[in-house]
């Protein structure tokens, strides 16, 4: 199994974990009864204190110097810029436009790894991108009026998880991914605080329903930032980036069975574009590799 097709796997099951995540998210501030940033503070604690259980099993630091380094620091700057405003979007917008914003992230990262991290992409993975990007277009509509003023949330959120997911690249590679599971929950009850504090009111504890809720957040978050972080450490991550969009197929479905949501024809035609694009880039690496 090539690395990059490892990576692709691992994408995928991350993206499965993000979009059950960020279903159980949505239902806690909805029928919950907890604000954004309550649950945000919440979800971080939780998932953090796992991700620390994990570390300390594997005899690893909590804390380590790197974190002071300038590609943490980048990556933790995105994070918080990520975190925030997708909570913000979960919470006000529609779960299948907040998923098919971040459908976008994709083309930024591998945009990204062709100028900044030095990967040679091809015309033909440029044509991809701009398939998936036009899908994207067709989910989203822009009008002459603009976007919807909460979807601004769902893109500041996908510049930061974009970003991030970069910087993971680049990050120091004695850090081990249950350290940056610490760090990046870390990074989420910061991003909760934050929030709260624009928050009209006195906070208060969710209801026993909205806490189960969240514990199933911080569970699936883990379970779907370790793929990550595996992920955007195997292959190439212009390959790997693509399949990001699987992320959208299950935040359909869910948003269809969960929420009643019902997507029209111009959004699952977006869909499908979408995950062609990223399936056809593999397609093309495949060829290139056979060939090298």
């Amino acid at each position: 199994m090539t690395d990059n097709l490892k990576g692709s796997l691992w994408m995928m099951l991350a993206m499965l974990g993000f979009g059950i995540e960020d279903a159980f998210f949505k239902a806690a501030t909805g029928s919950g009864g907890v604000t954004a940033g309550m649950a945000t503070v919440q979800f971080g604690l939780i998932a953090m204190a796992i991700y620390a259980v994990y570390a300390k099993r594997q005899g690893l630091a909590l804390w380590d110097t790197a974190y002071l380094q300038k590609p943490l620091l980048i990556r933790t700057g995105f994070e918080i810029c990520g975190r925030l405003f997708f909570a913000l979007s979960l919470a006000y917008t529609p779960l299948s436009t907040t998923s098919a914003i971040l459908q976008a992230a994709p083309l930024v990262v591998m945009a990204s790894a062709g100028l900044f991290l030095g990967e040679k992409i091809g015309p033909h993975r440029w044509a991809a991108m701009a398939v998936g990007f036009v899908g994207v277009l067709f989910i989203i509509r822009p009008s002459p009026e603009g976007i919807e003023a909460n979807a601004i949330f769902a893109l500041l959120g996908m510049i930061g998880f974009a970003g991030r997911d970069v910087a993971t690249r680049t990050s120091p590679p004695h850090i081990r991914s249950a350290q940056l599971g610490v760090l990046g929950f870390a990074v989420v009850t910061f991003a909760g605080l934050v929030i709260m504090a624009f928050e009209p009111g006195m906070p208060s504890a969710p209801s026993p329903y909205a806490a189960l809720l969240l514990c199933g957040t911080a569970l699936c978050g883990v379970i779907a930032y370790t793929a990550l972080t595996a992920a955007m450490r195997t292959g190439e991550v212009s390959v790997v980036a693509p399949f990001r969009y699987s992320r959208l197929i299950v935040a359909l479905i869910l948003a269809y069975v969960v929420f009643g949501e019902r997507p029209d024809t111009m959004t699952l035609g977006g869909a499908a574009l979408i995950v062609a694009a990223g399936i056809y880039s593999l397609w093309r690496d495949g060829r290139a590799g056979a060939r090298r």
